[in-house]
């Protein structure tokens, strides 16, 4: 697409895309991927909400029991917008950093950034002031939008580079007072669909972030593949979970597809996954998207009667091991609805529901994507051979300004980092990540595989398995593990986890080093964070 068509005035994102011949190939095979040229993904989400299901429907909800229509958020988007525009001179094509929790205005400023042409940038509240420099240096933003709770490293960070405006803080300068000021009318900006929309810095990674581009119609193409045909949600919907929005499986599970579908969704600014369930069942949610360990954490808590209303429930962010699908099966009824996405691809590419499902595999490509084996040559594998996962779909890997864009693309293909295997139906099942994979005396042993057979163990809350480099056989199994409340780690205990894991997979993949600990280091997100294991173990000498 020629820049000519592009709204952006400021052409920062565009200029710095990968060049187009390291994209990876994208493909539109369905009749609800045909999206115009001239395309705003907050006016279809919002706007076109209010015109299909009425701006009296129920689009946002609080723990609290208080709810926002679609008109009110249509308003308060609207409102936004104005301020951007009017007040702080954003133009088409800037960046706006946001960083606050989750809530009815973070939604509210993320429409609005949109509305007015802008990139909106979603960052965590939890980050740190260096953390939020480093996101700044790459994304160079033109304003902060910032919950006043969190408003300390916001202006560190910024250092006067840019403007940072308080929302919720009730002064003159809040953005909340300025929004009021506004009418509520605003003149949406005619967007490319291939104006990029957001740019989304990945998770679990060291080092300098990575920052992924989408376009705006991106964000409408995760609903119209993996929400429209694996949830088929209705208007009658209520949405919850625990992902940030500054993470693109929140953004979409909380977001993007409620909005899309004209359901309502829960938003909640911090939980336990008990305190989750129980806000979930109050609010009368029908679908959930949470990660393994907490519905682990729920049932253990014995609280599986908060999930059974539940119409779906989805696992996402880490493995889900084929135990845990059955004990909440088990305990609720519910099938768990596996799948693996990534922030490079926007949200979820393999999943399967209902009959589909197969536990123990993660599902099949969804409908609008296509998923195959690659070898490290990048030559395709056949049935039951196992290698790297690579996807194609009408979402793809496109890095702000990154070689890491060579690694990511092959041959077209989104290489996503993951060991899978493919089955001659279709059916991938995870084995590891690719940097997950512990060759242990010449055997490859899956991390996953090692992981779930711990946690079948009944006073076993979570662990996490990766490798720890050994002189005589190259590396070890070593499993860090979080006992259940009331029980302590020792030497017998670990030489019972020991004898438990061989008892259920073969004996040469058992952890020949347990370390007890208390909790397991996790992202903003909820996904284990493997490398940080690692890197102590570097730091502390083997037993």
């Amino acid at each position: 697409m020629e820049l000519s068509l592009s709204a952006h005035q400021d052409t920062f994102t565009r200029d710095h895309l990968p060049p187009h011949e390291l994209w990876p190939t994208l493909e539109f095979t369905l009749p609800e991927l045909q999206y115009p040229d001239r395309l705003n993904a907050a006016v279809e989400l919002i706007d076109e909400g209010v015109r299909k299901f009425g701006a009296d429907s129920i689009a946002l909800r609080a723990p609290d029991g208080s709810t926002q229509s679609y008109g009110e958020l249509l308003l308060r988007a609207n409102q936004v917008a104005a301020v951007l525009t009017e007040d702080l001179g954003i133009v088409p094509g800037n960046r706006v950093m946001l960083r606050a929790p989750n809530n009815a205005w973070l939604v509210a400023c993320w429409l609005g950034v949109l509305k007015a042409g802008a990139v909106v940038v979603t960052t965590m509240p939890a980050l740190r002031a260096p953390e939020i420099s480093k996101l700044a240096a790459l994304t160079r933003p033109s304003v902060m939008l910032c919950d006043h709770r969190f408003m300390a490293d916001a202006l560190a960070a910024a250092d006067s580079q840019y403007p940072v405006i308080s929302v919720g803080s009730e002064t003159g300068a809040d953005l909340l007072a300025l929004a009021a000021a506004k009418s509520g009318e605003f003149a949406n900006v005619e967007t490319s669909a291939e104006d990029v929309a957001l740019l989304g810095p990945t998770s679990g990674t060291t080092g300098v972030p990575k920052i992924t581009m989408h376009f705006h119609r991106d964000i409408l193409a995760n609903a119209d593949t993996f929400a429209k045909h694996i949830l088929e949600p209705t208007s009658t919907d209520v949405f919850a979970g625990s992902p940030p929005l500054a993470f693109t499986f929140g953004l979409g599970g909380l977001v993007v597809f409620p909005l899309r579908f004209g359901a309502s969704t829960l938003l909640t600014e911090r939980t336990t996954p008990v305190e989750l369930a129980r806000f979930s069942h109050d609010a009368g949610a029908t679908i959930l998207f949470t990660a393994p360990t907490a519905y682990r954490a729920i049932l253990k808590e014995d609280q599986a009667d908060l999930l059974r209303s539940l119409r779906l429930a989805v696992s996402a962010g880490e493995h889900l091991p084929e135990a845990t699908w059955h004990l909440v099966k088990e305990a609720t009824g519910l099938e768990l609805i596996d799948g693996i996405g990534s922030t490079e691809l926007l949200h979820v590419f393999i999943s399967a529901a209902g009959t589909d499902i197969r536990p123990g595999a993660t599902g099949k490509a969804i409908p609008g994507y296509r998923a195959t084996i690659l070898d490290f040559e990048g030559n395709e594998l056949g049935p039951n051979e196992i290698g790297r996962l690579a996807v194609i779909g009408p979402t793809g890997c496109r890095y702000l300004d990154d070689e890491r864009q060579h690694a990511y693309v092959s041959n077209g293909w989104n290489v996503t980092g993951d060991t899978f295997v493919k089955d001659a139906e279709g059916y991938f099942t995870y084995q590891a990540r690719s940097d997950n994979m512990i060759v242990s005396s010449g055997y490859n042993i899956g991390g996953p595989e090692v992981e779930e057979a711990i946690i079948q163990h009944p006073e076993v809350l979570e662990t996490a398995v990766v490798a720890r480099p050994d002189e005589q056989r190259g590396s070890v199994v070593c499993a860090f593990v979080v006992l259940i409340e009331g029980v302590t780690g020792s030497e017998a205990k670990a030489k019972e986890l020991q004898d438990f894991v061989k008892s259920i997979i073969a004996p040469y993949k058992y952890p020949r080093e347990v370390r007890f600990v208390e909790e397991l280091p996790r992202n903003p997100s909820g996904k284990l964070q493997h490398f940080k294991l690692r890197e102590a173990l570097m730091q502390t000498p083997a037993p």
